[in-house]
């Protein structure tokens, strides 16, 4: 195995060496001096494959070369190279050095006879350099090589340490590894919303002949365009990110990091990662070319790319960016409190705004109740423009404030699930009229497991040192109905919304000292393995209820 690899590189690099020193005497450049000195050192360099991609790290202000030479046998042939920076802007270059072709001949034939070599010295060789670029765009160079030639490729970064993808094929019968774009590869803004942006594009010749190995991608952040999609996972893994390669291609969940969200609905994976400079979302959505990207920020700027995907090479071409800044947000619609007066308002889990409420102060002292009824609320509060509370309230929550004659005061309430919460609200400025009840310690039932029967439950619930009212009511559900039943109730209805048939009983009962403030009920006549639902209601002075915790109890099966 050893000596076939020699044999196969001996050619190559006599070749190289006699071609260094026929172009000794004639007057070169420094890159063509450069190239000579390189053929030395030839064992240490790479050979570019044909027909496959290749990723190549560069080192800053550290060249990097790579050559590449025909099969044998074939005399001129068409072939394109295409170099994806995938970060800073490259500088890269082709030369070629071009010899005679009998001398080539002899070489490649792995013929030593130094007479020949000699000979062959007389032949007109030449350095040339026939293609070079600086930038971060994708390029491609497109020419015809013959047999007597031989090309290398130098890359060089001068701002940092990077890497690029490489891509030469002298095969132009078996179709295209990139995707091709259209004649006009622009993307159009149809639409701006406040939080939407409608975009639209013309179709790549490649989905109409090959629609289900290709698909498009977009990929949008607030920062600037991407003019591939390799330069654009690099820009995610240098915000702090680690993200898999071809993260947006492969559509493997199993790859997410922590930082990164994946939503699949409608046949579209969307890819968002948060980084620290915004949020970068990858969406790819089959062979669609129109799109309403969703749940933007008002006012902001945002930067659109598509990606044109091949899934079956994961190569893919990039469409000319755009960008758009959504609408203003209109100003936010603001409820005036009035003294005394419940109010009770219900947010939008999925669009998280926030409601806004306002109060005038007609008195130096005021006090703020909220009750949260579904879900936990965000409940901020500011005076004259400076905050004074800010917390996530579920259940009862007073706050009491001192202020000046006009104070202006705004609540601003926000549901922190993903689902609809509701919240009731008052403002007075009487302390001595509390709209709700006094509140034990703890809402909490407690059932005794013990005192289970097959027909009956024992309850207990804490009670205050203010003679108060009480209602118990029960509810039969079955055992799929548990969860949603307790994640579901509503804190703030009162017993005007159970059926006549579920109320057990009402009563009064009060104790000075709240050690001893504790009261049972042992609900009778129930069915045996069956599971309850049970409820205690407060009532106050006001004669607005308040709701304690649910308690699901399933009776004995045997007894």
């Amino acid at each position: 195995l050893k000596m076939s690899w020699f044999w196969f590189y001996l050619p190559l690099r006599l070749l190289m060496m006699a071609c260094l020193c026929h172009s000794i005497k004639a007057p070169t450049t420094t890159s063509q001096q450069s190239f000579k000195t390189d053929l030395f050192n030839f064992y240490h360099s790479l050979i570019l494959a044909d027909g496959k991609e290749t990723t190549i790290h560069l080192l800053k202000d550290i060249p990097k070369r790579y050559y590449f030479v025909l099969e044998e046998g074939r005399v001129l042939a068409p072939f394109t190279i295409t170099v994806t920076p995938c970060d800073v802007p490259i500088e890269w270059s082709i030369l070629m050095h071009k010899a005679s072709a009998s001398f080539l001949g002899k070489a490649a034939q792995g013929d030593h006879n130094t007479q020949e070599v000699s000979k062959s010295q007389k032949a007109p060789s030449m350095v040339s350099t026939i293609f070079n670029y600086k930038g971060n765009s994708v390029e491609t160079y497109m020419g015809m090589s013959s047999h007597s030639a031989l090309y290398m490729l130098e890359f060089l970064s001068t701002e940092r340490d990077t890497h690029i993808t490489v891509y030469l094929t002298t095969d132009t019968t078996s179709g295209h590894l990139y995707p091709e774009l259209p004649m006009d590869p622009r993307i159009d803004v149809i639409g701006i919303g406040h939080t939407t942006v409608t975009l639209t594009w013309k179709h790549s010749p490649s989905v109409l002949q090959h629609r289900e190995n290709i698909q498009y991608c977009l990929l949008l952040n607030e920062k600037h365009n991407y003019k591939s999609l390799c330069a654009a996972e690099t820009a995610i893994r240098s915000s702090g990110m680690k993200l898999p390669p071809t993260l947006a291609l492969s559509l493997s969940p199993y790859l997410l990091e922590p930082q990164q969200v994946m939503i699949l609905s409608n046949s579209e994976l969307s890819i968002i990662n948060k980084v620290t400079s915004g949020e970068v979302r990858q969406i790819c959505m089959g062979t669609k070319n129109a799109y309403t990207v969703p749940n933007l920020s008002p006012s902001t700027q945002y930067y659109f790319d598509v990606f044109v995907v091949n899934l079956l090479t994961n190569a893919s071409a990039a469409y000319t960016g755009t960008f758009a800044r959504t609408l203003e947000e209109p100003e936010p619609k603001v409820m005036e409190l009035k003294d005394g007066k419940v109010i009770q308002v219900v947010l939008d889990g999925k669009k998280q705004k926030f409601y806004n409420l306002q109060y005038q102060a007609r008195h130096r002292k005021i006090q703020f109740t909220f009750q949260s009824c579904h879900g936990q609320v965000r409940v901020h509060i500011t005076k004259n423009g400076k905050t004074v509370a800010s917390e996530n309230i579920s259940g009862l929550r007073y706050f009491s404030l001192k202020g000046k004659l006009l104070d202006i005061y705004l609540v601003q309430l926000r549901s922190t699930e993903e689902f609809n919460s509701s919240v009731k609200v008052q403002v007075s400025p009487h302390f001595h009229k509390p709209l709700f009840p006094l509140l034990p310690e703890s809402l909490k039932i407690k059932s005794f497991s013990k005192l289970r029967t097959c027909n009956s439950v024992t309850i207990a619930w804490l009670g205050t040192q203010e003679e108060s009212k009480y209602c118990v009511y029960k509810k039969r559900i079955e055992d799929d109905q548990v969860w949603m039943e307790l994640q579901s109730a509503d804190r703030c209805s009162g017993p005007g919304s159970r059926h006549k048939s579920e109320k057990v009983l009402c009563k009064y009962f009060y104790d000075i000292n709240l050690q001893r403030a504790v009261t049972t009920e042992t609900i009778k006549g129930l069915d045996a393995g069956t599971f309850y639902l049970f409820d205690v209601y407060l009532f106050g002075p006001s004669g607005i209820p308040v709701r304690y915790h649910s308690k699901v109890v399933k009776t004995r099966k045997k007894c």
